[in-house]
């Protein structure tokens, strides 16, 4: 059946958004109102596509006036749309009625223009030949005399009749016709629909039309201008805006004319000598000041107006969400809130939680031009431009100069955290979302890009070469851009990190809306005290192994692993245990009675050893041993997949001396950072990579025999829980044996993930775009959780977990702590807290909240 085409009326009943667009309600509510805005109907989503495959349009409803304005109306304002076209329906009965009304002039001007919209947007034609045929009169004057505009529109409809092979049509039901049908195809071009499918909009995405009635800028008294009341790029309150007099639509933005400001203020400011719309007109401005605020009123949004004065009379014409960058988003909503337009929950609602990370870390400017020579996952957000280099000796060489680096490797491995730490941004060629680059450069706020695999990278040529051939060598100056995922030539124009009050405040409130905790991946006193001041509840994971890869402290890691009897491997342990004891130390004092989860060693020892010749060579003179009996003694070491081999609890079973040194550094710590803060601190100790209960029953054993030597060395109580990291599939399936040893389970999403698709996350991002760009995964798993595959090894943990132990701590502490779906899913889940990154802890934050607010709504 031929879906029915009807004008609906936009006045008094408010039409559905979902059937005519965001525009069409907006104009139907400030109609409603009583705000000046002309008279309008819509087509709705189904009519538009009906007159696009050749259905006829009926007539405008009657008394309604030609000529008229046509305005898109997407389902959402962000989803952009065509240009609007004005005068359609200008005929000869119109003319005569806008001579005698405005004067000729403004006629002829408005069949021009009418000529012009349409041959260049219905017909086809090159927008250049019609500005050709009036450029050198409309250059010389604003205002051409009648004359001259009537020469131009006769030479107008010339060139149309010449290119198009027949008269420009007059009649006005037939230009509607065809301008609805050029709307629909512009909406529908591949640019169109691939620009705001970026933006969300779903591809079968429908396009409403706004028929709305003319009313004219032209003459004396008379102009077009825009309007808004806070600043796009900061949102504090201002009054800003173009107008230019004698103009339509968006003629005072287009720059055919130098428009003038709207407040003294203003042009006072920006030294412009024209005078301001307040001086012209100061009874409109007042006017525009009041009609704004009560269009705020309204919507409860801070709105640009699109205005015209027709000889002195005010009309609004369309009103749109201001453009805001995130730190201007964020004060918008804030702002409302506090003034009483919207609710603290729907301002926290207005936020897009990532949008945070933003403000957080510098960006590139978005209006720079870009040299972008490669491109790959966006890791971790920010710019930073630096020098390039391949190794971490060569970042630190640079740091110790005083120069920026970037970091540039296949992929990174423990070794390269000295780098990490120095350097101002990392890019590498393979790796995903968890892969250790991305989570080590989320943790301590470097932007960072994996997975260009576009580059190939030679370290022996010393070379970086892009797809279309350039080569990049140690050196050379390269932006990295963590926010989209670029690699750029050349120094970029910076924008500093903007966190404001504004932001401060939005996250109290969430906090006071929120049920979820939020927690920090934690490894130093550094990462302890950046989680602080982003007000965490707590260190949710702290990777003791983290704090090996630096200095002398590596070697006495080597030393351990490589000792060849208990009594060197204890030699080397009680060297460690102080460094161990001091880092944790650290870490309960900045916490301050906060808990802290500190997970047991957990890689593979092999990560700890040295790769290269020169580096075995060192620690062979430092061990006084051999270089080939060293050598040797790495090689008996190897495994074939070490990463599913001898790591996590397995090293405590096996090494138990290991786990034991980190418990006695864990217990001395807290009773040493509980006597200087005066904090009761409870240390919470995982053990990682558990897959039976009879592994948790053995290194628990161990760590109440230390737990207690400590206690009486001490002579003082010492409070602890244990709990065990889920990593494993048959550990998230015999959760509930688990947690009848246990008092919290933390699951562990990047190798769950892993190992539950049997997939790499240090080599997903190789394909990964492929597989998400035809539809094999919806998003990048280690990215976003899977609900339906890993959120469900989720779901059974902590089901058959409770049902064991209904006093269970459930808790998430992958990457996936700091993606809002997925902190989402926890919160509904029932999980107690997620920990993240520190930097992503202020998202992390703002999702907890929204999640609580949306689950109220809905009686979650």
């Amino acid at each position: 059946m031929t879906h029915p085409i009807i004008f609906h009326p936009l006045d008094g009943t408010l039409p559905d958004s979902a059937l005519v667009g965001a525009r069409a309600r907006r104009i139907a509510r400030m109609r409603k109102a009583g705000l000046p805005v002309p008279p309008a109907v819509a087509l709705d989503f189904a009519a538009v596509a009906a007159l696009t495959e050749g259905a006829d349009l009926p007539p405008l409803p009657e008394g309604f006036t030609l000529p008229v304005s046509l305005r898109g109306s997407a389902g959402d304002s962000a989803w952009g749309g065509p240009q609007a076209m004005l005068n359609i329906g200008f005929g000869p009965d119109t003319r005569n009625t806008i001579a005698t009304t405005l004067g000729e002039a403004a006629a002829w001007e408005l069949e021009r223009r009418l000529i012009q919209t349409f041959g260049t947007r219905v017909a086809g034609l090159d927008l250049e030949d019609f500005e050709n045929l009036y450029y050198d009169q409309l250059k010389l004057s604003p205002q051409p005399e009648e004359e001259d505009l009537a020469a131009i529109v006769a030479a107008a409809h010339e060139f149309y009749a010449d290119e198009e092979g027949e008269e420009f049509p007059m009649d006005a039901r037939l230009q509607l016709g065809r301008a609805v049908r050029a709307m629909a195809g512009e909406w529908h071009a591949t640019t169109a629909r691939i620009l705001r499918e970026a933006k969300g909009a779903p591809p079968d995405a429908g396009l409403g039309l706004v028929v709305q009635q003319m009313v004219f800028g032209l003459g004396e008294g008379s102009g077009a201008g825009m309007f808004q009341a806070v600043e796009s790029n900061s949102g504090r309150p201002t009054r800003t805006g173009r107008f230019l007099p004698n103009a339509q639509g968006t003629d005072a933005q287009r720059g055919a004319r130098t428009p003038h400001l709207i407040s003294a203020e203003e042009r006072a400011a920006a030294g412009q000598s024209l005078p301001a719309l307040e001086e012209l007109f100061p009874e409109i401005y007042a006017n525009l000041l009041a009609r704004h605020a009560e269009v705020t009123a309204l919507f409860g949004e801070q709105m640009a107006l699109f205005f015209t004065i027709a000889r002195g009379e005010f009309w609004i014409l369309d009103a749109v969400p201001v453009r805001r960058n995130p730190e201007a988003a964020i004060r918008i909503a804030v702002d409302l809130a506090k003034a009483g337009y919207i609710t603290r929950e729907q301002a926290l609602l207005r936020v897009e939680p990532r949008n945070i990370g933003e403000t957080l870390h510098p960006q590139i400017d978005k209006d720079a031009r870009r040299d972008v020579f490669g491109s790959g996952l966006p890791a971790s957000p920010g710019g930073a431009t630096g020098r390039i280099c391949f190794s971490s000796e060569a970042a630190a060489a640079l740091h110790a100069q005083d120069q920026s680096s970037i970091l540039v490797r296949v992929e990174t491995s423990p070794e390269d955290i000295r780098g990490m730490h120095v350097t101002a941004a990392v890019l590498t060629v393979r790796g995903g979302m968890t892969s250790h680059a991305a989570v080590i450069a989320r943790g301590l706020g470097v932007p960072c890009v994996v997975g260009a695999s576009d580059l190939d990278l030679n370290l022996r040529d010393g070379t970086l070469t892009a797809l279309d051939g350039r080569i990049f060598r140690e050196g050379d100056i390269i932006t990295i851009d963590g926010t989209t995922g670029q690699a750029i030539a050349g120094t970029m124009k910076m924008q500093p990190a903007a966190p404001s009050d504004a932001l401060d405040t939005l996250l109290e409130w969430a906090d006071q809306t929120r049920r979820l905790g939020v927690r920090a991946n934690a490894d130093t006193a550094q990462d302890a005290s950046l989680a602080r001041r982003f007000k965490v509840d707590g260190i949710g994971l702290c990777r003791t192994e983290h704090t090996f890869f630096q200095g002398e402290r590596i070697n006495a890691m080597r030393e351990m692993i490589l000792a060849e009897d208990r009594t060197s491997r204890d030699r080397a342990l009680a060297r460690m245990l102080p460094m161990q004891r001091g880092d944790f130390e650290d870490l309960f004092e900045i916490m301050r009675g906060l808990p802290v989860t500190i997970r047991l060693l957990d890689p593979p020892l092999h990560e700890f050893l040295p790769h290269s010749a020169t580096e075995r060579a060192q620690l062979a003179r430092e061990m006084d041993i051999p270089v080939e009996k060293l050598t040797h003694r790495i090689e008996d070491m190897a495994e074939f997949n070490p990463m599913l081999g001898k790591r996590g609890v397995r090293l405590g079973i096996t090494m138990p001396e290991i786990y034991d040194m980190q418990a006695r550094a864990i217990f001395e710590a807290a009773l040493n950072a509980g006597k200087k803060t005066g904090a009761q601190i409870v240390p919470e100790i995982m053990i990682p990579l558990v897959s039976a209960n009879r592994e948790v029953e053995l290194v628990k054993e161990r760590i109440a025999e230390v737990a207690k030597a400590v206690e009486m060395e001490n002579q003082a109580s010492v409070q602890y829980h244990v709990g065990v990291m889920v990593e494993t599939p048959r550990g998230a399936l015999r959760a509930g044996d688990l947690a009848r040893s246990t008092t919290f389970l933390s699951f562990g999403t990047n190798d769950l993930t892993q190992m539950a698709y049997g997939l790499s996350r240090d080599d997903a991002g190789r394909f990964m775009r492929d597989y998400v760009g035809k539809g094999v995964f919806p998003e990048d798993p280690f990215h976003t959780l899977d609900l339906e595959g890993v959120g469900e090894l989720l779901l059974l943990a902590a089901r058959r977990g409770r049902s064991e132990n209904s006093d269970l701590t459930l808790g998430l502490c992958g990457e996936h702590g700091g993606d809002p779906a997925s902190i989402r899913f926890c919160d509904v889940a029932g999980f107690d807290y997620v920990s993240c990154s520190p930097f992503r802890v202020p998202v992390a934050r703002l999702a907890a909240a929204q999640s609580a607010i949306l689950s109220a709504k809905r009686g979650e």
